[in-house]
């Protein structure tokens, strides 16, 4: 590659209960999930829907008996205008509230939430 680009290119948050986990993530970021029929290869999926040509990286909630929600492991951050918006958005809808937003200095805000099935997911916002 001769320019650099973010590494990351998508993202799965596996999920129990698909509709539930879509509405909770429907509500919480404002933004339509669109299924993405999948199933010879034995899952569901909900894609996020986004821009292609946009910066930050692609990606879906799946259920998929093969991998369970956990808050052990990777963490997706999700940008937000301002995550003290979404985390109480989260625990208005069924989430909970690891860590309230706070200051990582120059590099604005995060807050760490809980997801309707049982992921640990981060918030980042400037504001």
């Amino acid at each position: 590659m001769s320019t650099l680009v973010n590494p990351v290119g998508w993202f799965e948050i596996h999920v129990a209960d698909l509709d539930r986990a879509k509405t909770f993530y429907e509500l919480v970021f404002k933004r339509p999930l669109i299924e993405i029929p999948a199933p010879e290869a034995g899952m569901r999926m909900m894609l996020f829907a986004g821009d292609t040509n946009g910066s930050g990286a692609g990606g879906a909630l799946v259920q998929h008996p093969m991998r369970q929600p956990t808050t052990e492991g990777a963490l997706v951050y999700f940008s937000c205008e301002d995550c003290a918006v979404e985390s109480a958005l989260a625990a208005q809808n069924g989430g909970k509230v690891f860590k309230d937003k706070f200051n990582i200095g120059a590099n604005g805000f995060i807050a760490i939430i809980g997801d309707s099935e049982g992921n640990a997911i981060g918030l980042h916002s400037f504001e």
